[in-house]
């Protein structure tokens, strides 16, 4: 069976940045998947370089991918270029972050 980027998306959706109670997707960190097969690449950013849960959330990231039913294997890039902001984010965490 095939994955579609819909679903990994829905995967990855599932992970929540402690620091603030928010899904990574909703919060616009993710950038990009490319689907090749069972490989999935997903191309991330964090909101600060400095984050303390860089590896954490990396690992859940692709976990999170991994888990999903026709994925072997998924490489997580984080990227910092261009630089995150609260503008990346949906309207729903906007709101609530008051940005």
């Amino acid at each position: 069976m095939a994955i579609s980027e819909e679903q990994v998306y829905a995967g990855i959706s599932t992970v929540i940045d402690p620091e603030v109670g928010f899904d990574i997707v909703s919060l616009g960190l993710i950038y990009g998947v490319k689907i090749e097969g069972e490989h999935v690449h997903v191309t991330m950013t964090l909101s600060t370089r400095g984050c303390p849960l860089h590896e954490l959330i990396k690992q859940w990231t692709k976990e999170s991918v991994e888990k999903l039913e026709g994925v072997k294997t998924c490489e997580v890039e984080v990227v910092w270029e261009p630089a995150w902001n609260i503008s990346m984010a949906s309207d729903i965490v906007k709101k609530a972050l008051e940005a």
